[in-house]
């Protein structure tokens, strides 16, 4: 189950909101990390079973003070996806191959009629 997590902190400058997205995105299970608000003032973080009441802890440790503002379900909207038919293949028949209508027959050759002398 995925969930949505905003956190609302006191965050004054530009070192502060980087320190609080990396704490945010240490926590395991977390796959992302937002800064929100008319201020930046608020962490917004979606992920997997992540632990709230952790997250919240390491960001106060952090950076400061720091307020869980809500956990919801992360309710993105799945569209179907559109099934794509793939082309048809056209069926390509393979046929025996053809055999010729005559038969060979072995050749034997002979030499001589002499099978004591082999030089010649």
């Amino acid at each position: 189950m995925k969930l949505k997590i905003v956190v609302r902190m006191s965050m004054n400058d530009e070192k502060s909101r980087s320190k609080a997205l990396k704490i945010s995105v240490g926590i395991s299970g977390v796959e992302s990390a937002a800064l929100a608000g008319a201020e930046k003032d608020q962490v917004v973080v979606v992920g997997e079973s992540i632990d709230a009441v952790e997250l919240t802890r390491q960001l106060r440790k952090g950076v400061g003070h720091a307020e869980l503002v809500s956990v919801a379900e992360d309710k993105k909207e799945e569209k179907p996806a559109a099934k794509v038919e793939a082309p048809a293949v056209p069926i390509v028949w393979s046929y025996a191959p053809s055999y010729p209508g005559y038969s060979s027959y072995p050749v034997y050759e002979t030499r001589g009629s002499d099978p004591a002398c082999t030089i010649m």
